[in-house]
């Protein structure tokens, strides 16, 4: 069973990457066919085709490796110097130049008579930016609504006052340990302030040092700055409020969440709080899209830093951290073991698998508006670029310097994709050998 569970999670995870990668692809094409640019093929993966069908001029398929999709925009690049009709001067001399000329040359194969203002260079700049932003714009939505819908639909685990269990004694948190099972207690342990202080499992908790508690967030403030204080604590249990009488102690712990590996020394009481999960409106869904989007395009920053250690992990070197970036295998592993996790509540993995492509299409779509090519930020870094000096030269009346020549930009497009094989064989391997764990 829990096999059966793995390898479906696997499927779906796979199913729904597919989707989010031909959806990615449909907001280039659409935008693409409504100006009029010719579409020849719009495919999902690489390799081999699987399958294909012709409607119209564009062919659509699927291919056999799964790491992508094209649509074949036509006259992406515009003519070289000393074109003569739909061929192009081959006097050049140099690797990257003529590599350059074949582009040009294999891109004007497929231009046919009446063709002529079909092809992509010809758009108005504003024109290229909607349709090679359509993509990962999509991504962007898909991540959007992934997340709402959890976030609004399914609802987010939240800390009430509530006491779900008191620990027994003090361990100090360190680096290594955060996030981990605490460790079980020894005679050299001090025994934990609420559990000398006689609290339970069950109890609400109502005040502490006169202050009324009214969330978690607030009581855990004011544990933490009552250091090894006093602390009258009162509680409702069983319908009545009951008074304890403890010191907090000083423990090295996380200093947040969102820095847990950063250790302080702050009061400790221990008390873990019962969650509920709580449906959330459109605002809490903007306000933290807004902070998952910025935290994404940080990481994306990160990029080549994490990419090393990754390597250092993979042979290794080092431990491989918990927020390493992934390959595709490494995200179906984890889809896998979330499916196949039976501590976990059937609603709650398929719930789980939505954040991890929620995840995955945030990624991929501030990663695609990098601008660089051969990633859709370049062609949209292209376009600014053409709007920028044209506008200039009506401004000062000079001549029309025509259209911007991504072409030229081949070279760097070329290294970048290099790159970024690189990168993929990296991350495959490192998920393999090294894979990032969770629990």
């Amino acid at each position: 069973m829990t096999a059966l569970m793995y390898a479906l999670g696997v499927v779906l995870f796979a199913v729904g990457l597919a989707v989010s990668i031909g959806l990615h692809e449909v907001g280039h094409m659409l935008p693409a066919k409504k100006f009029g640019v010719k579409v020849t093929q719009y495919f999902v993966g690489f390799g081999t085709t699987l399958w294909s069908t012709r409607r119209g001029e564009t062919e659509y398929g699927v291919k056999a490796i799964p790491l992508g999709g094209y649509v074949k925009l036509v006259g992406m690049l515009p003519p070289g110097e000393g074109e003569q009709g739909n061929r192009i001067r081959k006097s050049n001399t140099g690797m990257f130049t003529q590599l350059i000329s074949d582009a040009r040359t294999a891109e004007y194969e497929l231009v046919r008579p009446g063709d002529e203002d079909r092809l992509f260079y010809k758009l108005a700049w504003w024109k290229k930016v909607v349709v090679m932003a359509g993509g990962p714009m999509v991504n962007l939505v898909l991540a959007f609504l992934l997340f709402g819908g959890v976030f609004m639909l399914h609802g987010i685990p939240v800390a009430t006052t509530t006491v779900n269990e008191v620990s027994d004694c003090v361990v100090a948190a360190t680096p290594e340990n955060v996030g981990e099972q605490q460790r079980r207690c020894t005679s050299a342990d001090p025994v934990a302030p609420a559990r000398a202080a006689g609290l339970q499992a069950g109890d609400r908790l109502v005040s502490f040092n006169g202050t009324e508690v009214t969330s978690w967030e607030q009581l855990s403030t004011l544990i933490r700055s009552n250091r090894n204080g006093q602390a009258t604590i009162v509680v409702e249990r069983d319908g009545e409020e009951v008074t304890a009488r403890t010191n907090t102690t000083v423990s090295p712990r996380p200093a947040s969440a969102e820095n847990p590996e950063r250790i302080v020394e702050v009061g400790f009481l221990g008390v873990e709080p019962t969650t509920v999960l709580e449906r959330q409106g459109p605002g809490f869904v903007v306000v933290t899209m807004a902070d998952y989007t910025w935290e994404t395009a940080k990481a994306v920053g990160q990029l080549p830093v994490k990419l090393w250690h990754v390597g250092r992990a993979a042979l290794g070197l080092e431990e491989r951290a918990a927020d390493s970036p992934m390959s595709v295998v490494g995200a179906s592993r984890v889809a896998g073991e979330i499916s196949s996790d039976d501590r976990i509540a059937l609603g709650d993995r398929f719930v789980t698998l939505l954040t991890l492509l929620g995840g995955v299409n945030l990624f991929v779509g501030m990663l695609n508006f990098l601008p660089l090519l051969p990633l859709d930020g370049g062609h949209i870094a292209g376009a600014l670029y053409e709007a920028l000096r044209r506008g200039l030269a009506k401004i000062f009346r000079r001549p029309d310097p025509g259209y911007f020549d991504v072409a030229k930009l081949l070279p760097v497009a070329y290294v970048m994709a290099g790159l970024f094989l690189v990168m993929t064989v990296v991350l495959v391997f490192a998920d393999i050998v090294a894979p990032v764990r969770f629990g």
